[in-house]
């Protein structure tokens, strides 16, 4: 090649990419950077202000407890008058039965039949005794009927009458104290504090 592309001795023109090209990329990489990161922060801003970011919007609210609100219905239990029991001996003591029932029909229980248990009950009774009735009685004669012989069992038949079975059981030794029994009942027919939610 001839004239000004002629080359000459060990000299060789060198092949490079302009310079001012590497300079535009890089301010455009910085000026894209810099208006997502302007973008970024006035999105923050408007949700702090708009209420946007609800969670930390919670975060930074007050806890408020609500005003307490009208505690639970008194539970309706009935008297021990409107409660009928039937009481069965399931144990070898003999007696057992009758001066059971003469303690409750001083408590004001009425009192129903009084012998020893049927076939399936008898001596089959572990514990201090077995409440047995309709459906309807688990809210209503057990609880008042539990006060009374705490840790006896609990057992529902098809029977549609009100009446109560109470089958004193072999661990039974005495009834609670009436004024044991007095607090137990008490505290049933509490009304149950409402739950906190706070």
């Amino acid at each position: 090649m001839g004239g000004k592309y002629r080359i000459t001795g060990n000299t060789f023109p060198r092949m490079r990419r302009p310079r001012h090209r590497r300079k535009l990329v890089l301010s455009v990489t910085a000026a894209v950077v810099a208006l997502g990161l302007a973008g970024w922060g006035t999105l923050q801003i408007i949700d702090v202000f708009t209420g946007g970011n609800k969670q930390a919007n919670a975060a930074d609210r007050p806890k408020t407890c609500p005003s307490p609100s009208a505690p639970a219905p008194v539970k309706a239990l009935p008297k021990p008058a409107a409660i009928k029991v039937n009481i069965y001996n399931a144990t070898p003591r003999s007696g057992l039965a009758k001066a059971a029932a003469a303690e409750l029909k001083k408590r004001g229980f009425a009192i129903g039949k009084v012998d020893n248990a049927p076939a399936a009950y008898d001596k089959k009774v572990p514990g201090t005794g077995m409440l047995l009735g309709g459906p309807t009685a688990v809210n209503g004669p057990f609880p008042v009927l539990t006060t009374q012989l705490p840790g006896a069992t609990q057992k529902t038949d098809a029977r549609r009458t009100a009446d109560v079975d109470l089958i004193i059981g072999t661990k039974f030794k005495a009834f609670s104290t009436p004024a044991a029994a007095a607090t137990a009942l008490t505290a049933l027919t509490k009304p149950s504090p409402a739950p906190s939610s706070c």
